[in-house]
C-alpha cells in the first residue's frame, strides 16, 4: 500500500491518498480537508485517478474540499456513514456556519450502513462505526497491511472532541475502546489531525484510555 499525507486547511486536516501499490494510478482519498488545492496537484501533478473519496466524518475540515475535488472529478464516488450524511448539504450540521461560509455539496453516492468491507481501486477496507465524535464517525481499518485511518476519533495522546453537537464522550470511549483497542498493538493508526501513533502506544500511553 502507497499513502501520501496533506496537512490541509486552516486546521490542518490530514487527507490521505492511498493507492493499492507505489506503480497504481487509481487511488482513494480519505478526507478532503478545508483547502483541496495540495492534493488536486498532487493527483494532476501525478497522473492519478481518485476512485472515491470515503469521509470518516462530517465535519467542515473534513468535507469542505469535496466540491472542488468533484469539479475536477465529476466520476468519482463520495462514501459516507449514513448518520453523518446530512452533513455534507447541511452547512448547520457540518458546522461550517460557524465560520460565517457556509458549506454545502451534493449527496453521497455511497452511504455506508453498516460495518464491514468497503472496496474500491483494489484496496479493501474494513469499515468500523466509532461514534461519539459525530454519530456517524468510522474508522477504516487494512488488516492486510495493519494500518488504520482513524479521523477524529483517535489521535497520538488524545481523542476527538465531543462538545459539538452530536458529540458523546462515553460513546467516543466506548467506540475506541471496543473497536480500535481491539486491533493488535503494532496497527499504525493515520489520524485526522496531528502525527500518527500505533494502537500499542495509544493503550500504554493515551490518559483518556486509562
Amino acid at each position: 500500500m502507497k499513502i501520501d499525507t496533506f496537512v490541509l486547511g486552516d486546521f490542518q486536516t490530514n487527507s490521505y491518498v492511498v493507492r493499492a501499490t507505489d506503480q497504481a494510478r487509481d487511488c482513494v482519498v480519505i478526507d478532503t480537508g478545508l483547502s483541496a488545492q495540495p492534493l488536486i496537484d498532487f493527483l494532476e501533478e501525478n497522473d492519478l485517478n481518485p476512485i472515491a473519496v470515503i469521509f470518516t466524518h462530517g465535519h467542515a475540515d473534513h468535507i469542505a474540499g469535496l466540491n472542488l475535488l468533484r469539479d475536477r472529478r465529476r466520476d468519482i464516488k463520495v462514501a459516507i456513514h449514513t448518520d453523518d450524511a446530512q452533513m455534507l448539504t447541511d452547512p448547520v450540521k457540518n458546522l461550517s456556519i460557524m465560520t460565517g461560509v457556509g458549506f454545502t455539496s451534493a449527496a453521497a453516492d455511497v452511504i455506508i450502513q453498516a460495518e464491514g468491507p468497503i472496496e474500491f481501486a483494489g484496496i479493501r477496507f474494513e469499515v468500523l462505526h466509532t461514534p461519539g465524535h459525530t454519530p456517524g464517525g468510522i474508522c477504516l481499518y487494512c488488516p492486510d497491511v495493519g494500518v488504520l485511518f482513524s479521523g477524529d476519533a483517535l489521535f497520538a495522546d488524545s481523542i476527538g472532541r465531543t462538545d459539538f453537537p452530536g458529540g458523546n464522550y462515553a460513546r467516543l470511549i466506548d467506540s475506541i475502546k471496543s473497536k480500535l483497542l481491539a486491533l493488535p498493538d503494532e496497527t499504525i493508526v493515520h489520524t485526522g489531525h496531528g502525527p500518527s501513533t500505533t494502537i500499542g502506544a495509544e493503550r500504554r500511553h493515551n490518559q483518556y484510555l486509562m
